[in-house]
């Protein structure tokens, strides 16, 4: 059989003596030797070599030893793995990258009918990669693209099929146009959610901007109550220690204009329970007004973000949606880890 295009072929060519690695038995390491010929293709019409199912597709090992050090890799340090199976580092990379694809090509693409969008950075700067994630199964089913523009998530849907694309019903993502484009483009039947962990963060940020404001413009001691601060002033008060707690009060009651922001901070997080858009909007409302005469600008521009990403954010309210990007950011931490593990 060709190796190129699969068809069977009556014509030898030639053969040669091959030598590849196997798996090691007892300490040893063993290595087969044998002989592959080359077939004439009437199909490809040339000279190639035969195909055998034993061998992997980096010819100089067979299949179950490609598998053996793709499962190492899973569990330990590629640097490691070279070591024990005394390996060219490089040579390590490519069989696990061999096995992984593998494994997709096993899973194929499931028919989602919840997705979820995010990116991860894969190196120092702007070099991401969109991770799509099956939301009801809990976990990811398609990684790739070369940044976060629209077209690098076009390719998943692309990959997909409009059929399937067209069966999903839930797509939870950040507030990054690009991705809501894509899915609006793509996915007509997707109800579009942003996730509030990534809004609440956009919240925190806001009260970190005051914290930073009021810092520069007071000086002495009523300076002093906001030194060193921050993570005290942004943490969720449950995860606060004892003296975190005391730090806190301490805090706020030094400084009103902090105090108002912290318990600004604190009401939004009750948008989340709401069942219905009305009840949601009309909480908004109340919230938005309460802004006025306060003085706090980093608030006011995350109430017009707000605004302007009502209706993804209205989603949220539906109690079928009650879906976040948590899974995919834990999938996000997952890739990290294997990352500094491959380079060992």
């Amino acid at each position: 059989m060709c190796s190129q295009c699969g068809q069977r072929c009556r014509g030898r060519y030639d053969k040669q003596v091959c030598r590849v690695r196997d798996l090691s038995l007892a300490g040893w390491r063993i290595y087969l030797e044998y002989e592959r010929w080359r077939v004439n293709c009437r199909g490809c019409d040339g000279v190639h070599v035969e195909h055998l199912d034993w061998l992997a597709k980096n010819a100089r090992y067979t299949q179950r030893f490609a598998t053996h050090v793709g499962k190492l890799c899973r569990d330990m340090p590629n640097k490691a793995v070279a070591e024990m199976e005394h390996l060219h580092h490089g040579t390590v990379k490519d069989l696990d990258k061999l096995y992984m694809q593998e494994q997709v090509d096993r899973a194929g693409l499931p028919t989602p009918r919840a997705i979820g969008i995010d990116e991860i950075s894969i190196r120092k700067g702007h070099n991401y990669r969109v991770i799509v994630s099956d939301l009801e199964r809990a976990r990811p089913i398609w990684v790739g693209g070369e940044g976060r523009k629209e077209t690098d998530i076009d390719l998943f849907f692309k990959a997909l099929g409009a059929k399937k694309s067209a069966r999903i019903k839930l797509a939870a993502m950040d507030m990054w146009k690009p991705f809501r484009n894509s899915v609006i483009n793509n996915a007509p039947n997707a109800r579009i959610i942003f996730d509030k962990f990534h809004i609440m963060r956009h919240l925190s940020k806001a009260l970190d901007d005051v914290r930073r404001s009021e810092y520069k413009r007071l000086s002495g001691e009523d300076r002093s109550y906001i030194k060193g601060q921050r993570y005290t002033l942004l943490s969720r008060r449950e995860n606060l220690t004892l003296d975190g707690r005391r730090a806190l009060k301490k805090l706020l009651e030094a400084n009103r204009r902090l105090n108002t922001a912290y318990v600004l901070k604190e009401a939004f997080g009750q948008l989340w329970d709401y069942r219905t858009e009305r009840g949601a909007r009309a909480f908004f409302t109340r919230w938005k007004d309460s802004l006025k005469w306060q003085r706090l600008h980093p608030y006011q521009k995350f109430a017009e973000m707000i605004d302007a990403h009502w209706d993804g954010i209205a989603s949220y309210c539906h109690p079928d949606n009650k879906v976040s990007l948590g899974l995919v950011e834990g999938v996000n931490n997952k890739i990290r880890v294997l990352q500094r593990r491959a380079y060992g």
